[in-house]
Order: C-alpha cells, then structure tokens, then sequence
C-alpha cells in the first residue's frame, strides 16, 4: 500500500508546528501505509523567510529568550499528546552546557554565551534555534512518517497537483495546508497614488514591506526623509540606517552616545499616535499569580455571541475587555505593592467584580482604594499619550518627546511599576479570545483588527527598551526628528510634505518611507500561488458583515480552507497570521494555552484523517460537509 502524500507549503515556524503536531499524533491516527510530507520552501526549514540567517545582525525579536517556545505543554488544550521541549532560554543553557549537541555558528557564539532569560536574542540566533528544532523534530518522526525538502516555490495547485517551480513533473498528494505567514501585497490606492507622484518628480517612495527584504541603498546620507510609522518595522529601519551603516553606539555616563559615520540620513518620523510602541517591561510579576482570565474568558464571549445581533466593539466587547485589564493591573498592584494601595486585595476584588467598567462607583472605588494618581490605570491616556496636547514648535515637541520615552523606559525597567506588566499579561489573555468574536461575524472588521490590534502591538508588542535608548541617542545626535500624532502627507512642488496636529510647521523631504507591513489583503497580495487559487474560486477573502478583512477565509476549528461560496474543502487547510483564526504570535510563551498549538494540534489531526480517505475525483477541490 502506498503511502499518503501530504504538501506543507511553507516551512517556517507555523509548518514546523503542524509537522510535531503529524508526529506527536501519529501514534493515534497515522494508517499502516505511513505519510509522505513534501515541505516547499525556498527559504530554511524551520527559520524560513523571516527569521532566516541570512540577515543583518543588528534586527533582534522583540520577545525575551524566555517567553519563546515552540513545544507544547500542560497547559495546552488540545486532543493529542504534549511533546515537551525548551523554550529558547532553555535550548541556549543546554547547548552551553553540552546536553544538547548543536554546531552553532561562530559569529553567534558570544551572543549565545552571554544569554540570558530576559535577553532579546537577535534573529540570527532565533534562526539557530528554529533549525535545531526542525532538526528535533525530524529526529523524533516516527517510522511512518517521511519528510522530503524542496527548497523552491509553488507556482499553482491543480486538482491533485502541486506544480514546483523549476521542476517539470507535479506532485500529487492526499492534502495541502498552506502556512504562508504574513502576506506580501501589491501597493493600495493611496501608494500608487505616491509612488506615481514620486516617479513622475524624480522622487523616492518605499511603500509598506518587510523592511529586512526592503534595498534602502538609495537613500543618499544627509538627505531628509520621512518616515511614516513608529513602531517595530520603524525600530528595524532606524538600525538599518544608522548603525548598519557605519555609525556607533557608545556607553557613557549619562547613557548612550551616537557617534555619526556620515552615511546617514535624517529621519523624521511620525504616526497616528506620535510615540514609539512602549518598550517591554524588564522585570517580573511582584505579586500573586494573576487570575486570568477574570471577566474576558470563553464564557464571557459565550455571552455576547448569545445576544445573536450585531456587537459593536465599544459598546459591548470593550467594557468587558477593560476590566479584564485593570483587572491584570490592580491584581499585581495591591499583591505586589500592598503599601501603596489602602485596603486589602480580598476587599477591593469583591468590590470591583460588583462594578460595571467605568462606572462613577468603579472610578470612586479606585479613588478610594489608590491614593496616588499615578498609579491607577488610565487606559484613554494609555492609548493616546498626545490627546489634547499642542506645542509651539518641533524643539518643544522634541524635548517632551524625550521625556515621554525616558519616562516610558524608566517605568518599564523598575519592578516599582509592574502593574504595567500585570496588565501586559491580561492584554494577552484577551487577544486570544478575540478570534471566537471576529469568526462570528459579529463585529466589524474595522474596530477588531483596526483600533484594537494596533492598541495591542502599542502596549503589548513593542521594542526591546535598548531599542528607545538608541532613539533617544539618534535624537540627541540629530540624526532622527518627530513629526509628531495625526500625522498628515501632502505633495508639493519640491516633493513630500509631512505635517501634524502637535506642532506648527511642516518638513520636506524627497523621500518617504512607510515603515510599517502591509495589512494583509487576499485581493492584493503578491504570491502568484495566491493569486491563482484566488481566481479559480478555491480560495477566498473573508468578510465581515460584508465587509473583506484582508484574511485568507478558513474554518477556525480546523484551519480548513473555504472556497469562494463558503464552503469547506475536503483536502485543503491554512494556518497562520492571515488567516481567519488570527493567530498573529510567531511563537508562545510557555504555559499560556498557546493558540497556534490548538490549532496545529487540531488541524494536524483533520489532516491524518483525511489523507487515508480514498480521493472520490473531487481532489483537492472536494467539499468538506
């Protein structure tokens, strides 16, 4: 009997993650006839094209050693079975210490030594991790499963057969899952708009686009430029500009000095918000462990998918969401920092559950209970530190910028201040119950991955605070400038103008750069694999109260795709970021009921099943009732 033949097309972290979960079930589910896995990537296996090596040594994560894992574990809801493994932190002291035999490279050999679990590790060194967990991971196959590489791309999907670039002969297989991750897309309106102007004027336009992939060369040193964007693809292009082109960043007494190599440009840089992401916090929880979640968990949601209307997010998912925050936030403030609070946890919690969010009783609750201002949580100031503040020029903006970040980076690194860190791990407690809401198609596409996705990666997805040092270097070096909130473009005759609602004045420049990923877009993206599915119907965009959100459209309980009609196919599957489940995390921190591992884990059981089920002549294309 021959064995099922399984297509992974993409093998960066996601297929990485549904190949352990094929392995880790196998031993339940998988036929006598065993399973073939083809993994199409033309970038490495397990890295792939994000977190490849081959990039500048200068781009880190934003996420701790320690909060990156790419095992399952006890916490996981999930049918199969846990396969443990380290986390990275862990990985890192076990090849230190020789119980894990990995050849890393040399160049990330210091790094590797001086890691720590609340380092930041630069990608290389992520890149090293992910390869010796696909390398764990195919150790550990079992005698059914075989897994055959092909370092290229797929170029289109036909009934049965995936058709590789370079290679004449298609594959015919059993099943496909697409885990593609993020989506490129091809220019909106607005960019064509730009880049148009700027070719016509002899101009330089660098639309949205990871910004490791993006050849900045031309970017002639002391030219203005105008960044549109503050945060992590702003943070990446900074370093790019700057140290990667020669200049240095020293210690000193006062902090950190730039010393200019002459090849930089000038960048001024503005956003919605005018601020940088906040930094990550630097320390640990004080206090009790956090209950969560409290008031945003399954039954909540279960509660307001009852209501069986159209929810608007402010009105009936926010509340909920709030107090699941300040929940987070007052939990860790009175359990860690009993002294600066006047009455006890008990007293305060029975107190606040009774409340509604907001309410006068609930604001004269805090009042009573946290003497000092500063210590209660402010979520409209959170969200919009500049609101209603105006300057008389880009000096006076600049120095309260300054304080603004030195501010943020001196709450972010004392433990005085991990209130902050109590109402992070909420904040991440309530994204991963947001994808229940949005498959229903009860909210609109706009509040959801509009406003509340951007609040999330502000406050919960930001840069290592070394990162707002260097801003703070590159500013006082004049080699960066803020434009400012509400930031505006406007073309004029000598090229880009940017101007905003903090100061009088504009700036012009012959070069803007949108420092941001593009959102993803099912109807604009760029993958030709995409696009051809697309226009056979077999893959869709899904919409939201009739409205695109930009995601390819699949089943959240099993990843499977759905067609142009809705419906579910038999032997096709995609998991990832942009994907209807919205899992958006490349990796999970330990013991947090990771998403993406129920969704590998169900998935990957769908798919063992499916492709031991005879192919009736619908192929790929089949139904799935």
């Amino acid at each position: 009997m021959a064995p099922s033949q399984l297509a992974i097309v993409g093998a960066g972290p996601r297929g990485i993650g549904v190949l352990e979960r094929l392995s880790a079930n196998a031993a339940e589910l998988l036929g006598p006839a065993g399973l073939v896995v083809h993994l199409i990537d033309p970038f490495p296996p397990g890295a792939g094209r994000i977190w490849r090596y081959e990039q500048s040594p200068l781009l880190r994560m934003n996420s701790m050693a320690e909060d990156v894992t790419m095992f399952t574990d006890e916490s996981v809801t999930m049918a199969g079975p846990v396969r443990s493994g380290p986390s990275l932190w862990q990985w890192a002291q076990e090849v230190r210490n020789g119980r894990i035999g990995y050849d890393v490279p040399a160049d990330l050999r210091d790094e590797l030594d001086a890691l720590r679990g609340t380092s930041f590790p630069t990608r290389r060194l992520t890149s090293a991790y992910l390869d010796w967990v696909y390398r764990h991971v195919l150790a550990g196959l079992p005698g059914g499963i075989e897994v055959v590489e092909h370092r290229t791309r797929v170029t289109r999907i036909d009934g049965t057969r995936v058709w590789l670039a370079g290679v004449a002969d298609p594959l015919d297989v059993d099943a496909v899952v697409l885990t593609v991750g993020h989506l490129d897309a091809d220019p909106g309106s607005g960019e064509r708009e730009l880049a148009g102007f700027a070719a016509r004027h002899g101009l330089a336009y660098y639309p949205a686009g990871y910004t490791a992939d993006v050849d900045y060369e031309h970017v002639a040193p002391g030219e203005p430029v105008l960044v549109r964007g503050f945060g992590l693809a702003f943070v990446d292009l900074m370093l790019l500009l700057t140290e990667g082109r020669g200049g240095r960043f020293t210690e000193h007494e006062g902090g950190l000095v730039y010393q200019r190599s002459g090849a930089e440009p000038v960048l001024h840089i503005g956003s919605r918000r005018g601020v940088p992401y906040h930094a990550k916090p630097g320390y640990r929880l004080q206090g009790s462990p956090l209950e969560l979640p409290r008031f945003f968990g399954q039954a909540r949601v279960a509660e307001l998918l009852a209501r069986e209307r159209h929810l608007d997010f402010r009105a009936d998912v926010w509340p909920h969401v709030a107090k699941e925050l300040a929940w987070g936030y007052y939990s860790e403030l009175f359990t860690g920092h009993s002294s600066r609070v006047l009455m006890s946890f008990a007293e305060f919690a029975r107190a606040f559950a009774a409340f509604d969010w907001d309410s006068a009783e609930m604001q004269a609750l805090v009042r009573r209970a946290v003497p000092a201002e500063e210590d209660r949580l402010d979520l409209d100031r959170l969200d919009r530190p500049l609101a209603g503040l105006r300057f008389g020029s880009a000096e006076e903006f600049g120095k309260y910028l300054r304080s603004y970040v030195e501010a943020d980076l001196a709450r972010r690194a004392d433990a005085a201040y991990s209130a902050d860190l109590g109402a992070f791990m909420a904040l991440l407690s309530v994204y991963q119950q947001m994808p229940a809401l949005m498959a229903s198609g009860r909210l609109d596409v706009s509040d959801v991955d509009g406003w509340w996705h951007g609040f999330f990666s502000y406050y919960a997805s930001g840069p290592p605070p070394r990162r707002l040092h260097e801003l703070l270097a590159l500013h006082q070096a004049g080699v960066v400038s803020f434009l400012g909130a509400d930031v505006r473009i406007s073309l004029g005759e000598d090229g880009f103008v940017a101007s905003s609602g903090s100061f009088p004045g504009s700036v012009t420049a012959r070069t803007l750069i949108e420092a941001r990923l593009p959102p993803p877009s099912v109807s604009r993206a760029s993958d030709g694999l995409l696009a051809q599915l697309r226009g056979a119907g077999e893959l869709a965009e899904e919409r939201v109260r009739d409205l695109p959100s930009g995601l390819i459209h699949t089943r959240v309980s099993d990843g499977r795709l759905l067609d142009a009609l809705g419906r579910p196919q038999a032997r096709r599957f995609a998991l990832g970021p942009h994907t209807s489940a919205r899992s958006a995390a490349a990796f999970t921190r330990p013991r947090t009921n990771g998403p993406s591992f129920r969704q590998n884990d169900a998935a990957a059981r769908e798919i063992l099943r499916v492709v031991q089920e005879p192919r009736d002549g619908g192929g790929l294309t089949g139904q799935e009732p």
